[in-house]
C-alpha cells in the first residue's frame, strides 16, 4: 500500500524489558562503573533526560544524576517497578514507586521514553503529585 509502513517496529522495541532494565541497572545501581556501563548499552549515544528540576545530556551525566538519586535517599532506598512497560512507534512508559524496602512509598511517577533501535534516546521522568 503507497503511503504506509508494514513494519512492526514494536516486534524490535522491547519496551518492558528496556524499561525495567533502566530502573534496575542504571537508577538501582550504587556501583559508579557498572552503572555507566548499563547507561552506555540501555541508552543511545547522546542521551537527553528530562527531570521536574532541569535537563540531563549525555551518558556520564544521567549515570551521575542517579548516583547522585541514590545517596541523597540512602541505602536502602530503591524504585520498583509497577506493572508491565507498554509501548509502541517509539514510545514506552512505566509506572514505578521508589523508597526504603522496609519503609513508605517517597516518590512515585512514571519514565516515558523515546525508544530507537533499541535504545533510549529521550527520557522523562514524571513525578506524581505528592499525596495528602
Amino acid at each position: 500500500m503507497a503511503g504506509s509502513d508494514s513494519r512492526n517496529t514494536d516486534e524490535v522495541e522491547n519496551y518492558d524489558a528496556l524499561l525495567r532494565a533502566n530502573l534496575q541497572r542504571v537508577f538501582n545501581q550504587r556501583d559508579a562503573q557498572r552503572r555507566l556501563a548499563a547507561v552506555q548499552e540501555l541508552f543511545a549515544d547522546a542521551p537527553t533526560m528530562y527531570e521536574p528540576a532541569g535537563i540531563v545530556t549525555g551518558q556520564a551525566a544521567i549515570s551521575a544524576v542517579a548516583g547522585a538519586l541514590l545517596d541523597q535517599f540512602g541505602p536502602d532506598f530503591a524504585f520498583v517497578a509497577e506493572g508491565t512497560a507498554v509501548g509502541h512507534h517509539g514510545l514506552g512508559y512505566l509506572r514505578w514507586h521508589a523508597g526504603p524496602g522496609d519503609g513508605p512509598v517517597i516518590v512515585s511517577g512514571v519514565d516515558v521514553a523515546e525508544i530507537s533501535e533499541g535504545k533510549i534516546v529521550r527520557l522523562w521522568v514524571l513525578l506524581d503529585a505528592p499525596q495528602g
